[in-house]
């Protein structure tokens, strides 16, 4: 297909959001369909911060950009005023939204919060119920009934993120649902977040799973210095992971630095895969009082519009 074929609007193209409640697998839809890993994943809340580009290209029908954001919650903070304004800015201003939930018959607050917010949505809404691998297929019937009568759907696809089940339906859906035009972004390309960014969240991913419940919510990664050596595939890489305690820095330093480590240690494995090159990783541990509640220190680590 020729460029002048793309800027003839022969294929189809356009800006698809994911919303949910927290931990429903909008980031694994995500990273299935990138191809690649480009969000961070983990069972706590709040895991996902910002605005995450994913981009799918299929050859000869088109690309679809898939936005990834926070999971609704209520905002107790700074950073979490910022979530909520990443996913309302999210559902404006795109051609579908895919809404994620769990096959659950009895929709939680949380659901029927967001199918409020989405009634007067002009926009074509999918359904996407996920973790289908987890139940029997009889029970899929309730769950279809009780999200029904919530919202009138463009479609509902039940799905299975982690082992791929019926992902290529929900993408085939979606591209049916989009207008023709040219595509935003070259095909070789599935993410327009930078290495850098990628590289503190796979670090904030790690201290996710190795953490206590009570400190993940509190630390933000930042990277300090990411410089490439000279005729060598390899990268030195200064991060800092910041919290708002001092008790949570002896945590996460723990003892004889071995919670750093490790954490150190399994954030290399993401990012030496991500770059396809070694890399030097050193981290270090800072506290930052309340940093969440600050609109400078939440801007400063990333935590901002511009920086979407």
């Amino acid at each position: 297909m020729t460029l002048e074929d793309l800027s003839e609007g022969s294929v189809k193209s356009g800006f698809v959001t994911i919303i949910g409640r927290p931990n429903v697998g909008k980031s694994t839809l995500i990273n299935r369909l990138a191809g690649q890993k480009i969000a961070i994943t983990s069972n706590k809340p709040q895991t996902t911060r910002n605005k995450i580009t994913g981009v799918y290209t299929r050859e000869g029908e088109g690309q679809i950009v898939f936005v990834d954001t926070p999971g609704v919650i209520k905002a107790k903070n700074k950073l979490g005023e910022y979530m909520v304004s990443v996913t309302r800015s999210a559902i404006r201003d795109v051609d579908v939204i895919v809404w994620m939930v769990e096959p659950d018959d009895n929709p939680l607050g949380g659901d029927r919060a967001i199918a409020k917010s989405l009634t007067d949505v002009d926009i074509p809404v999918i359904l996407a119920i996920n973790k289908t691998d987890t139940v029997p297929k009889e029970k899929l019937l309730p769950v279809i009934a009780a999200y029904k009568d919530l919202l009138n759907f463009a479609d509902i696809i039940p799905i299975s993120a982690r082992k791929g089940d019926a992902t290529d339906t929900l993408v085939d859906v979606i591209f049916s649902y989009l207008p023709y035009g040219p595509m935003f972004y070259d095909e070789d390309t599935v993410t327009d977040q930078p290495q850098r960014a990628l590289v503190a969240e796979f670090i904030r991913e790690k201290a996710l799973h190795a953490l206590d419940q009570e400190v993940p919510h509190g630390i933000a990664v930042s990277v300090d210095s990411m410089k490439k050596r000279p005729h060598k595939p390899m990268y030195d890489i200064d991060a800092t992971i910041i919290c708002e305690k001092e008790s949570h820095k002896g945590i996460i330093i723990g003892k004889g630095g071995s919670m750093l480590k490790k954490i150190g240690t399994n954030a290399r494995y993401e990012i030496e895969k991500m770059l396809e090159a070694k890399a030097n990783l050193s981290l270090f541990v800072k506290v930052k009082k309340d940093w969440r509640d600050s609109d400078y220190l939440v801007a400063n680590f990333g935590y901002n519009e511009e920086g979407n």
